[in-house]
């Protein structure tokens, strides 16, 4: 399947950590498979089709019900295709490329005793900042927080594939209210995860932003004065950035729009001061 940037083979990073949302992978492809059947199947019997609809249909009519049904499934089918295909793309090799810009954001892992994954889920992410500790001969560790406490056992495992489970710790916690003390973590990250918040109370909810929002806060809260954070998110990330400007955090950065699961998605850095201080932060937009 070839290699990534990091000269890894990708058939070895998709045994490590697998398809995490298989079930919708299954639900893609089998829907494309059936458009695909049904659109080859209109395309066989389209004139005994055409003679069908001719009892429904005015002269010529039934010709061009036939054609554009058949059209439109033909395109589902491509779709799917599509939506498949970067769904499987997402998965793994575009978060595994993410998580490598995102560690190459903080200048100097060597300075990093403490930093924080927040929503580790299989721990990509993870383990890409446990791998720059472990190069750059750090003494710190990360901690993968996330939800569900099968989901950390299962991010130990993938750790200790990768060669870095000295590293790396992993609790369950509630990332409404982060289990840690204040001005903790050097650095905090986390893919693809924050936009989950509240999604029960629907994505566009008033009660799901509130509660996006009192994570971004925590995430300010348990870093440190002068620490990183990179967030890569889907869908709402101006709202982050607005919380974040209100939050009075300093050199607050946006990637180039990057399609991820069939939305779009950002990477958001940025830091906290030292001393905060009042007035609106500029924004950057970051194209590297």
């Amino acid at each position: 399947m070839g290699k990534t940037a990091g000269n890894r083979d990708w058939t070895q990073i998709y045994a490590i950590y697998g398809i995490e949302q298989w079930q919708t992978l299954v639900f893609l492809l089998f829907h494309a498979f059936f458009f695909s059947l049904l659109s080859v199947l209109f395309l066989i019997y389209f004139d005994q089709i055409c003679f069908f609809l001719d009892s429904f249909f005015l002269s010529g009519a039934a010709r061009l019900a036939a054609g554009f049904t058949g059209a439109v499934t033909a395109l589902s089918a491509v779709c799917l295709l599509f939506a498949a295909a970067n769904f499987v793309y997402s998965d793994v090799p575009l978060q595994y490329e993410m998580a490598q810009r995102m560690v190459s954001s903080v200048g100097d892992w060597s300075c990093v005793k403490t930093a924080l994954d927040l929503g580790c889920g299989r721990g990509i992410l993870l383990n890409a900042v446990a791998t720059q500790l472990k190069k750059t001969g750090s003494s710190g560790r990360v901690v993968g927080l996330d939800r569900s406490k099968r989901t950390t056992l299962s991010t130990l495992r993938t750790a200790k594939l990768e060669g870095v489970q000295e590293y790396v710790t992993c609790r369950e916690g509630d990332v409404k209210t982060l289990p840690f003390g204040d001005n903790y973590f050097d650095v905090v990250v986390s893919s693809v995860f924050v936009h989950t918040v509240g999604k029960e109370h629907g994505q566009k909810s008033v009660e799901a932003a509130a509660e996006r929002m009192r994570v971004l806060g925590e995430i300010v809260r348990v870093v440190k004065p002068g620490g990183l954070c990179v967030v890569w998110d889907l869908l709402h990330v101006p709202e982050y950035v607005r919380r974040l400007q209100e939050l009075k955090m300093e050199d607050i950065r946006v990637s180039e729009r990057v399609t991820a699961f069939m939305a779009g998605s950002h990477i958001v850095s940025f830091r906290k001061p030292s001393e905060l201080v009042a007035g609106p932060r500029e924004v950057r937009l970051d194209w590297r």
